[in-house]
């Protein structure tokens, strides 16, 4: 009894470490964007709101388990998740000169889990080209819901295909995926893909 009694005595105390919180690489901020109502003549934009900025592990899924999940979304509504400082407009000097990987899912369940993996990958810093990533956006739409991966540096070819196949990696797609200039889409609305993977 005594020796086991020393032995449990022997183990240091976690009990200090649970409490202490598990810090980011970076800080992050989820955005949310309800387009089903815009006022007659509002610019794009107008509803675009800046929810909560998080670092650290504990935040984050305590506001993913809490409201943001695409199936609480509802119809011609986003959210996004982009670094802190970095605002999900094509305008904001991060995105201007970059541009996105699109795949879109007819599933809602699909749609979850891809907007899931892609969270944690993106907080986890999962990509080497982590630092040409700007975030996510999940958008819910009544024919077809869509995720989007809006990264800095378009004309950067070979950061941009290691980010889509790393991305395809993650979310788990067999089909192919593009990734569109911001540019070509300011000029034209169903702008073409420029690589593809």
């Amino acid at each position: 009894m005594a020796s086991e009694a020393a032995e449990v005595n022997a183990v240091p105390s976690v009990a200090g470490a649970e409490k202490q919180p598990h810090k980011l690489e970076r800080k992050w901020t989820f955005w949310f964007d309800n387009q089903s109502k815009p006022k007659q003549g509002a610019a794009w934009g107008t509803t675009l709101r800046k929810v909560y900025t998080f670092d650290t592990v504990e935040e984050f899924w305590c506001l993913y388990d809490q409201i943001f999940k695409p199936s609480k979304l509802p119809g011609n509504a986003d959210f996004h998740l982009f670094k802190d400082g970095v605002e999900p407009k094509w305008e904001d000097p991060e995105c201007a000169n970059g541009g996105k990987w699109t795949v879109a899912s007819n599933r809602k369940t699909n749609l979850e889990n891809m907007w899931l993996e892609t969270l944690m990958a993106l907080i986890g810093e999962q990509f080497d080209e982590s630092d040409d990533i700007c975030g996510v956006v999940a958008s819910v739409r009544q024919r077809q819901d869509k995720l989007a991966l809006w990264t800095k540096t378009a004309t950067n070819e070979a950061a941009q295909m290691g980010i889509g196949r790393k991305w395809k990696e993650i979310i788990d797609v067999s089909d192919k995926i593009t990734y569109s200039f911001h540019d070509d889409s300011r000029r034209e609305r169903s702008a073409k893909g420029r690589y593809n993977v």
